[in-house]
């Protein structure tokens, strides 16, 4: 049972979300799959590199990106980490892999013209589905938190008076996110319909039969309204936390702030979003700089 050790440890040590782990599942059985079919082994503990490496060339050959390859790799590297904590192994067959190269994603964010073009499909309905839907867009906006965040908050997690959202994000950690009046506004037209519900659900949102949203049902939600005003490839709830994130810094908002705001353990995380504000950054430094305005009086 290496597998169901190793899921019991994200979830218990390491308090790895329920997504997260799903993930890490299906990697590690899709890898034991192959390895049983091929080389009529199910131990994947004992297996050496040559067995990943036909893996990986299988994976490529059947269409599977260099970006899939590497996060499966990932979830194996994570898996015999762990097998060498507990002493399973002396050392991880994958201690030399070097990941696949992948080209640069670009998450192009919504601008703030297409976020509220989206909201103001809501202005004329006030039905539970409606305003849950747009308090929802709105909480992705202009807290910037997670999907799974999302998902998690509870009722107790939401002060109005104080206007603060308590968040629970990764690895357990606790932040708090100021509430501005125009959400405060929502939140209580929110909980006053789920009142009329009958619903005494903990959790904060919920769907019309009151029970727990869920993962599918919040991307549906962005994507569906989103694809009426948008262009983008790409619409999802990370690219509203993303929009979130830019939208603050071209605005002048401190880095430091953002990455406190968005739950981010480095820095690294969130100088992710500078890329999209290079030109604006050229600007201002060819503007204020001493040096730079002496260079343009010659």
């Amino acid at each position: 049972m290496p597998i169901h050790s190793f899921l019991e440890y994200l979830q218990i040590e390491r308090n790895y979300s329920d997504h997260t782990i799903t993930a890490y599942k299906k990697d590690l059985e899709s890898f034991q799959d192959f390895c049983l079919k091929e080389f009529e082994t199910n131990e994947i503990v004992s297996v050496n590199y040559s067995i990943i490496r036909s893996w990986i060339v299988t994976l490529i050959s059947e269409g599977v990106s260099n970006r899939t390859v590497n996060r499966k790799i990932s979830s194996l590297k994570s898996f015999y980490k762990f097998q060498q904590k507990i002493g399973a192994i002396e050392a991880s067959p994958l201690a030399k892999h070097k990941a696949l190269k992948t080209e640069k994603k670009i998450q192009v964010p919504f601008s703030g013209r297409e976020v509220e073009e989206v909201l103001d499909e809501f202005e004329v309905s006030g039905d539970f589905k409606s305003v849950r839907d747009a308090l929802i867009i709105e909480l992705f906006y202009l807290t910037g938190i997670r999907r799974s965040e999302l998902i998690h908050l509870k009722e107790s997690d939401v002060n109005l008076h104080n206007e603060t959202l308590k968040v629970l994000g990764k690895r357990n950690k606790e932040r708090l996110i100021p509430l501005v009046p125009r959400l405060k506004k929502s939140i209580e037209n929110y909980l006053m319909l789920k009142r009329e519900m009958g619903c005494e659900e903990a959790r904060f949102f919920v769907t019309e039969k009151g029970k727990i949203i869920y993962d599918s049902l919040v991307y549906r939600i962005i994507n569906n309204y989103f694809s009426k005003v948008s262009s983008k490839k790409k619409k999802s709830p990370h690219i509203l936390r993303h929009s979130f994130a830019t939208h603050l810094l071209n605005e002048g908002a401190d880095i430091n702030a953002i990455k406190e705001l968005l739950g981010h353990s480095s820095l690294a995380s969130t100088q992710v979003y500078t890329h999209n504000n290079l030109g604006q950054l050229k600007e201002v430094y060819n503007q204020a700089h001493p040096r730079s305005k002496k260079n343009k009086s010659k």
